[in-house]
């Protein structure tokens, strides 16, 4: 059996739970990290010298970070539609993964701190503006690249569709003057009808509300 070590309501952990799911994999979650169990002990450490989340422990194998995870679970125990064996046809779809899991969720997650994470009375509206001159282009960037869908690779489902979906329902949900993308609205529609997605990407963060 998989375990998970890592809270419900980070977003890394969202990534790897959903695989997870969408894989219909035994697992277990552990909650650590913010609110939870600390990332900080003896323990904690010998898994994730980072002291982050998530950690996965998978027979032998103890991983973390979670673009590493998803690739591993994928390469493993994925089919040749979520994870193809081709390299040449594989490629397109990691450099999208590694787009959106690296740059675009990190555009993302700089509107989410100023949003969540901050309080009220230390938001500068200035990290807003500058959040969203770097977010839009690249939101414009998937809306192109979701226009040839359904999904990343076509009519196949991959796990390229995982590392770039997972932190929309950020992006959809925070308060931030979000572009009008129809191309994205719709592939973040196709998400939705995705239990895997719903289950375990579309988490609450209230509980993170003024962390910062």
């Amino acid at each position: 059996m998989i375990k998970v070590f890592g809270r419900q309501n980070s977003s890394s952990v969202q990534l790897v739970m959903w695989t997870i799911n969408e894989l219909g994999l035994e697992h277990e979650r552990l909650d650590f990290g913010h609110g939870h169990a600390s990332t900080r002990t003896e323990s904690y450490l010998k898994m994730n010298p980072m002291g982050r989340v998530p950690v996965i422990l998978d027979g032998d194998v103890c991983m973390f970070e979670s673009a590493a995870i998803l690739r591993y679970l994928a390469a493993t125990y994925g089919t040749d539609e979520f994870w193809p064996s081709d390299p040449a046809r594989r490629a397109p779809l990691d450099t999208w993964a590694e787009w959106g899991k690296g740059t675009f969720t990190e555009a993302v997650l700089e509107v989410f701190v100023y949003d969540v994470r901050l309080s009220p009375d230390t938001r500068d509206p200035q990290i807003l503006r500058d959040a969203t001159a770097s977010l839009v282009p690249l939101a414009e960037m998937l809306d192109q690249r979701t226009a040839k869908g359904p999904w990343l690779d076509g009519a196949r489902f991959s796990f390229a569709d995982i590392a770039c979906g997972h932190i929309l329902h950020r992006y959809f949900s925070l308060d931030w003057p979000r572009p009008s993308l129809a191309n994205l609205d719709a592939y973040y529609e196709r998400l939705q009808t995705r239990s895997a997605y719903r289950n375990h990407a579309m988490v609450s963060y209230e509980a993170l509300r003024g962390s910062y």
